[in-house]
């Protein structure tokens, strides 16, 4: 008989169960709280998101109301409408939205084959490291006269900096996600028989998604970063051209409206690509 055993084979006292129904003691409390966890995981911080943007807002009513040389929320919504209304707001994200778009998704896809092939062949790291390394440093917005001389002032050089922007920021993590897979998984798929092309397919590339996601995020924000200043090569409407015109007649409720619509934006594509994180990489433990 076991101590366990022993310890339960003599009398017991009579107890009485005290224990309430929402003690989180009981089995049946913690199996309705963490019923209760992914609800309550997914409504705080919505919560917490509103009051923020609320707060937000008031400070800005605030500091306008102070004599900063802001315009307040209601001028900002009034002239947010008469580019509604007019139709110039529309065509200006729509522009903006289109040339992030497409500099974005070449960028990505360009960065992640770059990024597998400097992580898993040395020679192909050799080559390119130092190139990546180079136009890192180099601003993409210094890269405008050249793109002007070179590409003329249509879409072209507009997509091309934005695309830079994408690629440098989503390459480098690519590469660091298949440079950061365990090396025992590589070596327990060689013990088991499995060839390079399966071991890429089914331990680098599985392991290197949640690096290629989090370095899409950021290539996106680079993207919509490098916006603005694409859109000084001879743009004829867009959000960061709008903001510029609007500069040269200190047209402050112009300015916020292409902020705020270039943060929307942003921050929506961002959410779908934390969505896609999330259904692509549910195996990843999370806090």
């Amino acid at each position: 008989m076991s101590v366990l055993d022993k310890r339960g084979a003599g009398p017991r006292p009579p107890t009485t169960d005290r224990t309430a129904p929402d003690d989180p003691g009981t089995p049946d409390a913690k199996k309705t709280a963490a019923e209760r966890s992914p609800s309550d995981r997914r409504g705080l911080p919505l919560l917490l998101n509103a009051v923020s943007i609320a707060l937000g807002i008031a400070l800005w009513w605030i500091l306008a109301s102070a004599g900063f040389k802001l315009p307040t929320p209601p001028e900002v919504v009034s002239r947010a409408w008469t580019l509604l209304g007019d139709g110039t707001l529309a065509d200006d994200v729509l522009a903006s939205l289109t040339r992030v778009l497409i500099g974005f998704a070449l960028g990505t896809a360009a960065a992640v084959p770059v990024g597998f092939l400097m992580g898993w062949y040395g020679t192909a790291r050799g080559l390119m490291e130092p190139w990546i390394q180079f136009f890192r440093t180099v601003p993409p917005l210094a890269i405008i006269p050249l793109a002007v001389v070179v590409m003329g002032i249509d879409e072209t050089p507009k997509i091309f900096v934005i695309f830079l922007a994408a690629f440098l920021a989503c390459v480098i993590s690519t590469f660091q996600g298949v440079v950061n897979v365990d090396r025992t998984l590589i070596d327990a798929a060689r013990v088991l028989g499995a060839k390079d092309a399966t071991i890429f397919a089914r331990v680098v590339v599985p392991a290197s998604t949640p690096f290629i996601l989090v370095g899409m995020r950021v290539g996106l924000g680079s993207a919509w970063a490098t916006l603005v200043a694409a859109e000084l090569i001879a743009a004829q409407e867009g959000l960061g051209y709008r903001m510029q015109n609007a500069q040269l007649y200190y047209d402050l409720p112009t300015i916020f409206v292409g902020l705020i619509s270039i943060g929307i934006l942003g921050l929506l594509m961002d959410r779908i690509l934390l969505l896609a994180e999330r259904k692509l990489t549910g195996w990843q433990e999370r806090r």
